[in-house]
């Protein structure tokens, strides 16, 4: 039973429609919103308490971007909290290669740096009790119908992960939507190495899924944009498999962390070739997933870019 719940990214998205069904969960006493823009988490959690009639939330601001930040806001945290969710991400912004001071891509700072700063700061002051859950994607083993490529490193070692997290893997081919895939592939192997490391925590990695209303690519460029946001999602990608509500996305997550069965160390989400429907643990598809070496040399390379 998790009581005290915080959520990254939880102002818009997949996010926000997580909390609101946590909070209709009556044994959920608290849902700390971690937000990088103080109105805007306002708003949301204005919203959240008239959706859900309960006054539950409280803001934390945090920019899973900046390191800084990360750690300003767990010294802020009043409790320790039973679950994490680490939603936040996206691909990057407006300038997805450009590097933080840290040295890693602005895609690799939001979807997975802050989130492992998070995670060890919690576990340092042992204000993580429970479970952590990753947001990852299909796109980390590759989704052919998309034109995702399954993430392809030639020796899978430290160094080359390393080259990932600062973009030099990618030379002049530097996609937001392939970089995404492959950095989530890096944080589903980090999430994997976490679970062995700290047995009494559960580390589950789980895929929302093709959710329709997320805002995680409203930066990609604007043709993109359009035919993802407002023509593939919505129309096409339905009739493929390829996309389902933000409210069946974000129970998901909701799953993840309520239900033992998912089992620590594991990254659950769609079936191969689709979006939507049953979670399924995602080493019968992609093998790479559970290769124990694999998982040490991402953990260590992520961590060479902290201070």
């Amino acid at each position: 039973m998790n009581k005290t719940i915080l959520i990254t990214g939880a102002n818009a998205g997949i996010g926000k429609e997580t909390a609101r069904l946590l909070a209709l969960k009556p044994e959920t006493e608290k849902i700390y919103l971690a937000c990088r823009n103080i109105s805007k988490a306002e708003i949301a959690k204005k919203e959240l308490e008239e959706k859900t009639g309960r006054q539950i939330f409280e803001i934390v601001i945090m920019d899973v971007s900046n390191p800084e930040s990360v750690k300003q806001a767990v010294n802020q945290l009043n409790e320790p909290v039973d679950a994490l969710i680490m939603n936040a991400g996206g691909t990057g912004g407006k300038k997805p290669r450009q590097l933080t001071k840290d040295g890693v891509t602005n895609i690799t700072a939001t979807n997975l740096l802050g989130h492992v700063v998070l995670v060890d700061e919690l576990l340092a002051v042992k204000k993580l009790k429970k479970v952590a859950l990753f947001a990852s994607s299909e796109a980390a083993r590759g989704v052919k119908k998309t034109g995702m490529q399954r993430p392809d490193l030639k020796t899978s070692s430290a160094e080359e992960f390393a080259t990932v997290f600062d973009g030099s893997f990618f030379g002049k081919d530097f996609d937001p939507m392939q970089v995404y895939g492959v950095v989530k592939y890096g944080g589903t192997l980090w999430m994997s190495s976490m679970a062995r490391k700290n047995p009494e925590i559960r580390f589950v990695s789980m895929s929302p899924g093709g959710t329709r209303g997320t805002q995680g690519f409203d930066d990609l460029p604007l043709f993109q944009k359009i035919m993802f946001k407002y023509v593939g999602m919505p129309i096409l990608m339905p009739l493929m498999g390829l996309s389902h509500s933000l409210t069946k996305g974000a129970q998901r997550f909701v799953d993840g962390i309520g239900n033992t069965e998912y089992k620590s160390g594991n990254f659950y989400a769609s079936k191969e070739n689709v979006l939507t429907g049953p979670l399924v643990e995602q080493r019968q598809i992609f093998s790479d997933l559970g290769n124990e070496q694999y998982q040490i040399n991402a953990d260590e390379a992520i961590h060479k870019f902290i201070n």
